[in-house]
């Protein structure tokens, strides 16, 4: 595993993150549960290969997701970093952000964060909730008292609010010592930030590298840039995010122990693009922003639908029919959907709540209503 400095926080950092998002899950008597054993597993072949941060939410996997992470973590959990969030959701006073921060070391069974984040940020919850509340302070009062080991936010927002939040936290006497943030080869949007925030200090952590799935079939896209014998786009898309010297670490929420392997590997090679490479790349990226026409990363903050419509499957299968042009094999995975019970835009009741919890502010029900009608002609 590559390792890199993280910012001034003085840790080292594994080059692949481990995100907890997309633990396995079963449903028993109409409750959710993480597989736990899977759980374990997967986990601890990522530790024992070289990752040494993971990172949680209080919601994750139905609000399963701490837990799940502090159980299979124990019998290691000197040895790694922690990572979890505080949503502006849940503060309504300024007690409430210690109040979180409790139950997230409850959950996860350990008396300290080490990267504890406020979660998703944008002006708004900066402005109106994280400022308003004195949660700066409040979490300089955590770190003093060694709950808390460093101070991050993650992010969601135009990229220039990203030099707002780290100029004006710093201008009230906090600085923010790390930054989770979107970016991949199909979004570089945050590309000039992330640079920004390397030169102040701050340890940086692109969410989404392999763009929520979008780039992690195998194709010839490495062949088509490059002119080099083809690699897997997954792979592609890793050295990418990797080959950033501002970016210190790719976190990637994993499924199965398949790929917590296979992003190990790609994590552990120590071949980097050449400058040359960089820049047919970059004469590339006119090409590759036909694959953002509808971006869903597939975090499933849209879900539950009211009425059950699977969002992110859908958005999924339309990934393969417009980006990969598997059109025979996405309208075969539409009919798989509709046997197995799956609901569609025909069952919509158009009460918008997915687009208010979207964090990319997709135009959801428009996409939605566009696409169900190709895939199911």
């Amino acid at each position: 595993m590559n390792y890199r400095e993280f910012g001034k926080t003085g840790e080292k950092i594994s080059a692949l993150g481990f995100g907890c998002m997309r633990f396995p899950e079963y449903k028993q008597d109409e409750k959710n549960f993480v597989d736990q054993d899977k759980t374990d597993e997967m986990i601890a072949h990522a530790f024992e290969n070289g990752v040494n941060y993971f990172d949680t939410a209080p919601y994750y996997c139905n609000s399963n997701s701490e837990a799940a992470l502090g159980h299979a973590v124990k019998n290691f959990r000197d040895k790694i970093l922690i990572s979890t969030k505080c949503s502006m959701g849940d503060i309504k006073e300024p007690g409430d952000y210690r109040r979180c921060l409790e139950r997230s070391l409850s959950r996860l069974g350990t008396d300290h964060v080490d990267f504890y984040h406020f979660w998703s940020m944008n002006k708004g919850s900066y402005d109106d909730v994280l400022l308003k509340n004195n949660l700066l302070e409040e979490a300089a009062k955590a770190k003093e008292e060694g709950l808390i080991r460093h101070i991050s936010f993650s992010f969601h927002d135009s990229p220039e609010v990203i030099k707002y939040i780290i100029d004006t936290s710093e201008a009230r006497g906090v600085k923010m010592e790390s930054m989770l943030c979107q970016y991949n080869l199909l979004d570089r949007s945050n590309e000039e930030m992330l640079a920004y925030a390397h030169e102040k200090g701050l340890g940086t952590v692109a969410m989404g590298p392999v763009g929520g799935g979008r780039l992690a079939a195998p194709t010839d896209l490495y062949a088509k840039l490059t002119g080099k014998p083809s690699i897997a786009t997954y792979e592609l898309a890793f050295k990418f995010c990797l080959g950033n010297p501002n970016l210190n670490c790719a976190l990637s929420g994993m499924q199965n122990l398949d790929m917590v392997q296979k992003n190990i590997k790609v994590s552990s090679d120590d071949t980097a693009f050449s400058t040359e490479e960089w820049e047919q790349l970059g004469a590339a990226m006119e090409e590759i922003k036909k694959f953002s026409e509808l971006y869903c990363t597939g975090c499933k903050y849209c879900q539950p639908c009211p009425v059950e419509i699977n969002i992110p499957r859908i958005f999924e299968i339309w990934t393969y029919y417009n980006v990969y042009g598997l059109k025979d094999h996405a309208k075969n995975m539409m009919k798989d959907y509709l046997n197995h019970g799956g609901k569609t835009f025909a069952d919509c009741k158009q009460c918008g709540v997915c687009e208010k919890k979207c964090p990319q502010h997709l135009a959801i029900r428009e996409h939605l209503e566009k696409v169900c009608k190709i895939l199911c002609e």
